[in-house]
């Protein structure tokens, strides 16, 4: 055996591609088990399913959850550009139950918030902050002046600038396409919304709706002593 070659296990799964895949598969399957587990127990986190939300005699029974609703036109669009830019590659939309978490977002991600999000922006990488509660944080011109000139108020930001935001208006057009689009995932819009959603956007530009996206995430469940008050935020910036 040469100097070069191993007998160690690490060593054996390179040179075998059907172990080393089903080895990647246990170790993938492991860690989305653990984020998924602890939703079925944690105190909060109950009647996250759309038919849990109701008692038998078709009462709400979590009025807190019932608030969830589908994106305005505007928000929808923020939301396309949001994905458009690839903001979900540095900021993720899911607060973790671990504490350090808690005591600097808030209250942890409910899956019931992102019952409406077609693809969901959880995810765990972060570039920069979580984005899951940052709705109402700061200002309009706050995030304004963040999309401009990131560094004009978070002067460590590595985020790059988005002048051309402010260039471009939404196509009402397309934006009621996107909404029929979202009615065949069971999103309940209705035709008066999908028919009002060009008018909604007219003279708005991708920057008001960015920030109208941003605006919005994390405000639809307002936290009560049951379901637990958010923890006090610290350190939010980037």
């Amino acid at each position: 055996m040469s100097e070069h070659e191993s007998k160690g296990l690490q060593a054996k799964l390179e040179r075998n591609l059907l172990p080393f895949l089903l080895m990647m598969a246990i170790a993938l399957s492991v860690g989305g088990i653990v984020e998924i587990v602890p939703l079925f127990y944690l105190k909060g986190q109950a009647a996250v399913l759309e038919d849990e939300i109701t008692n038998a005699d078709g009462s709400i029974k979590f009025p807190e959850l019932a608030t969830v609703r589908p994106y305005t036109a505007l928000e929808l669009a923020g939301r396309d550009i949001y994905i458009r830019e690839g903001c979900y590659l540095c900021h993720s939309q899911m607060i973790r139950p671990f504490r350090d978490e808690l005591e600097r977002y808030g209250h942890f991600s409910l899956s019931v918030e992102s019952k409406y999000d077609h693809p969901f922006q959880w995810g765990s990488k972060r570039t920069g902050p979580d984005l899951a509660r940052v709705g109402g944080k700061y200002s309009d011109e706050w995030h304004y002046q963040h999309m401009m000139k990131p560094r004009s108020v978070v002067k460590e930001s590595v985020m790059p600038n988005y002048p051309w935001l402010i260039k471009k208006e939404i196509d009402g057009e397309g934006i009621m396409k996107r909404m029929k689009a979202m009615k065949t995932l069971n999103v309940p819009y209705t035709d008066a919304e999908i028919n009002a959603g060009a008018t909604a956007v007219k003279g708005k530009t991708e920057m008001d709706a960015i920030i109208a996206y941003l605006q919005v995430l994390g405000t639809m469940i307002k936290f009560d002593d049951h379901f637990g008050k958010p923890e006090q935020r610290k350190n939010y910036r980037e």
